[in-house]
């Protein structure tokens, strides 16, 4: 098994075990980490997963040369549906997914890192489209969302030039939410979760899955979505628990 999966209360942590070469992802390691993505979304007892890396590495994206090995039945998955080269990339969960950065998380294993709901990184961390050199495109979402995530001037930066970008800049384009000490990304990345895991759930995931939904709707579309989430949400009694909390003086946040 190349992909670790250890729950803590409300919290999973997902690692990719192959530090021999920097936790790139071979076919067998990617459908490891599309199936424990899956357990993570479909479990109702966990609320936020962690991903990280083995020793002290985030992902150095695909397994170039499982790649250049037809026979050895390791070489990427590339198909237009389905999973993506790297695992979970094509999917869209219900709960949060926090990237956990030491090292590197570079090629898809940059792009690993931008599906994840946040990114918690060490300063030292180095982020790049390093594919590039090797004339390799982005199939794992990275022309999708490293524009989302920091503007497609930026974007454009990292997928032309295939430059890396330590955590400080990376931090500066909003590529990273939190940066950390080298050798905190994986504590900083638990305690983040821990603290997302206290809210109340329901509103929490019905907010985060209409800001995914938004980006390709027309404004009234858009906020049609949200109100529609929002009623499932105050169906469940969740907000009115909530607000009965506040009314009697609890302040537990």
């Amino acid at each position: 098994m190349t992909i670790h999966y250890d729950t803590d209360g409300a919290i999973v942590t997902i690692t990719i075990d192959r530090p021999e070469v920097s936790n790139a992802i071979d076919r067998p390691t990617a459908q490891e980490l599309a199936d424990a993505m899956r357990r993570f979304d479909a479990d109702p007892a966990l609320s936020v997963a962690v991903l990280t890396g083995a020793g002290g590495k985030f992902c150095a994206g695909a397994d170039l040369k499982a790649m250049n090995d037809p026979a050895s039945g390791r070489v990427s998955r590339i198909a237009p549906h389905g999973d993506g080269p790297v695992g979970p990339t094509r999917m869209l969960l219900s709960k949060p997914v926090i990237a956990a950065i030491e090292k590197l998380a570079v090629a898809g294993g940059l792009e690993l890192a931008c599906w994840c709901d946040l990114r918690v990184a060490a300063t030292d961390a180095v982020f790049g489209v390093y594919c590039r050199r090797w004339g390799i495109p982005l199939m794992d979402g990275g022309t999708v969302r490293l524009p989302r995530l920091i503007g497609h001037s930026h974007a454009l930066d990292l997928i032309l030039t295939g430059r890396g970008v330590r955590g400080d800049e990376a931090y500066r384009m909003g590529l990273v939410n939190r940066l950390v000490e080298p050798g905190q990304a994986l504590q900083a990345a638990l305690d983040l979760a821990a603290e997302i895991a206290r809210f109340p759930q329901g509103a929490l995931r019905s907010d985060r899955m209409s800001s995914y939904e938004q980006g390709e709707r027309t404004l009234p579309d858009a906020l049609s979505r949200e109100f529609m989430h929002g009623m499932a949400t105050l169906d469940t009694g969740e907000t009115l628990e909530g607000i009965r909390r506040y009314a009697s003086g609890v302040r537990d946040f």
